[in-house]
């Protein structure tokens, strides 16, 4: 990912909670010399400086096939807005889109039920946990036959991100009067999306002090 300077993100505590607040992510392989994308719920695990994705996909989806044969990414994708150069103090500027966007990248690693059923209830585990916990209970009161049909239908993965890429364009790269004014304009939208990109920018005028 292309990242100027100014809106380089190396905190990678602040890299991986916005990874678990926007954890439905885009999942890029390469199969058979093209390049194929599944939009999938993620779970992030952290242990130390260690960073690994967890998921799984439908056995039906060929995007499975492509793992553990070179370097996969995982995009997650928080709030955007346009940014008029209206906002600007200079009247020569340019329009420009704020967002934020974290690239995890490494290879995954297939699980499936024929490999390791501990491994695959591992993952289902992990991910119920994490979505859903109060489901648990009424996983565990499924029939086996019934949990196997399910677990027989999909692909469990893992993936220990080896690379991982920040990008917070937020104006940085603007005085701090044309952050504070576009800053004001977004947090008065009625569209959350565009207020959530007004609010980041508020929250990162204050950290700069």
């Amino acid at each position: 990912m292309y990242i100027p300077n100014a809106f380089r993100e190396d905190d990678l505590e602040k890299l991986v909670d916005f990874m678990r607040a926007n954890s439905f992510a885009t999942l890029v392989s390469v199969l058979d010399g093209s390049p194929l994308a599944s939009h999938v719920p993620l779970v992030v695990r952290r242990e130390g400086g260690v960073v690994r994705v967890i998921g799984h996909l439908a056995k039906p989806n060929p995007h499975w096939k492509a793992f553990g044969n070179g370097e996969s990414v995982a995009i997650f994708t928080g709030p955007h807005a346009y940014i008029s150069p209206s906002l600007y103090e200079k009247r020569e500027s340019v329009p420009t889109w704020n967002y934020i966007a974290v690239h995890a990248y490494g290879i995954p690693r297939a699980i499936a039920l024929s490999d390791s059923r501990e491994a695959v209830e591992r993952v289902l585990g992990t991910i119920i946990e994490t979505y859903d916990p109060s489901y648990k209970s009424q996983w565990d009161e499924l029939s086996d036959e019934y949990r196997d049909g399910m677990m027989n239908g999909i692909v469990a993965f893992e993936m220990r991100v080896t690379r991982l890429e920040g990008k917070y364009k937020l104006s940085q790269n603007r005085s701090r009067s044309d952050q504070e004014s576009v800053a004001r304009s977004l947090v008065q939208s009625k569209d959350p999306i565009i207020f959530g990109v007004g609010e980041t920018m508020k929250v990162n005028l204050e950290s700069e002090g």
